[in-house]
């Protein structure tokens, strides 16, 4: 098919849910996607934080594969290695020494869960969360979301289930023995890569343990590593009850977990929660086979000097965020617009705040590779 031929048959046959750019991929690897015409661009947006490892990460590639051969799948009614050793991985990671997992297929998927548990575990039906916050797009993701053009699709909800309050606020008083749970991404990515401070986030926590509430850190972008830390509760020394992941838990495979702390664990039963495809073989081979990767790498670390490189080359700039969840502040619209077709490089706008531009690079990016994003940066912005 022709470029031409393919955008005319995608407007035809798929359902118009998406704005799409000029852009119509073939081949990536690495930092880099390669254009149906040959262009090739510089990947600072990551597929929306996604490719962690950069693009086909080998490793990965190959460990679906030779699971495919192996088992394609079968349902959670089995035991399965692989997801036992995923399991393993994943918990030994995680912030408390009980850990357990759940597996699911996407990050709504992770908050609609997440929000299910910590319901039966509470008794309660009522969910603070943050005015900029964007937890997914199933109906009770998007009740839960605090930019209003997406919450208003999920009008069907009773207002009073769900509360907003400003993020890094100081009255927590919203927060008392009606809510069954807090949800808060650690930084606001689509609403301008604001994070919380290290006093809120303790006091979100000292909040909910005084009523009874569960803390659910909503990390669907920023984990595994992408702040710097495995979880974000260790740029400030703290833990929440739950964190829901996906986006770059597989790099680039669907997927999707619930972390939870033994105490709430506990108040699941069988029957509770359940998925056909979430755990799934080729799932948990990509989610293993990541978390090795960046293991051995010290991705932590990575994500720590990626900060650094940028706020040092962007000095002049109001740089946002921490580790590889990064916003500049400017133009963002017309800056992003430039980068892509005047220097070949992929960044992202913020649905929530116009005035920020997005930097979500794989953590594999090489310096040199930065630098050149960053010189590209600079042109643009003058």
């Amino acid at each position: 098919m022709r470029r031409l031929e393919i955008v005319a048959s995608g407007e035809r046959y798929e359902i118009p849910s998406y704005a799409r750019i000029d852009l119509v991929p073939v081949r990536a690897e690495g930092s880099h996607v390669y254009d149906f015409d040959g262009a090739r661009y510089l990947d600072l947006y990551g597929g929306h934080a996604v490719a962690i490892l950069g693009h086909s990460p080998a490793r990965v590639a190959d460990a679906i594969a030779m699971q495919a051969r192996d088992l394609l799948f079968y349902s959670n009614i089995v035991h399965l290695p692989v997801r036992a050793r995923a399991a393993e991985r994943l918990c030994r990671l995680a912030p408390w020494p009980d850990a357990k997992a759940f597996f699911c297929n996407s990050g709504t998927e992770a908050n609609e869960t997440a929000l299910k548990i910590a319901r039966k575990a509470t008794g309660r039906s009522r969910v603070v969360a943050f005015r900029g916050g964007f937890h997914g797009r199933t109906l009770g993701a998007l009740a839960a979301s605090g930019l209003p053009e997406y919450r208003e699709q999920a009008a069907l909800f009773p207002e009073d289930l769900y509360r907003f309050v400003e993020i890094n606020a100081s009255d927590l008083s919203a927060i008392d023995g009606t809510v069954a749970a807090v949800i808060v991404e650690p930084i606001q990515s689509m609403g301008g890569v604001r994070s919380l401070t290290r006093q809120f986030a303790h006091a979100l926590r000292r909040r909910c343990d005084e009523v009874g509430a569960l803390l659910v850190f909503d990390e669907v972008q920023t984990a595994p590593a992408r702040t710097g830390h495995w979880f974000a509760g260790g740029l400030w020394d703290m833990e929440p009850h739950m964190i829901t992941t996906a986006k770059g838990i597989a790099a680039g495979f669907p997927a999707g977990v619930v972390l939870a702390q033994g105490s709430v664990a506990q108040t699941v039963r069988t029957g509770d929660q359940g998925t056909t495809f979430g755990g799934g073989p080729l799932a948990c081979a990509a989610i293993e086979a990541t978390l090795l990767q960046m293991e051995e790498m010290d991705a932590p670390a990575r994500a720590r000097a990626i900060e650094e490189r940028v706020r040092r080359r962007l000095r002049g700039r109001e740089v946002l965020g921490h580790g590889g969840l990064l916003g500049v502040r400017c133009p963002a619209k017309e800056t992003v617009k430039r980068l892509r077709e005047e220097k070949r490089v992929l960044a992202a706008t913020c649905p929530g705040d116009g005035t920020v531009m997005r930097l979500l690079p794989p953590l594999t990016i090489s310096d040199a590779e930065l630098d050149e994003g960053l010189l590209a940066i600079e042109a643009v912005l003058g």
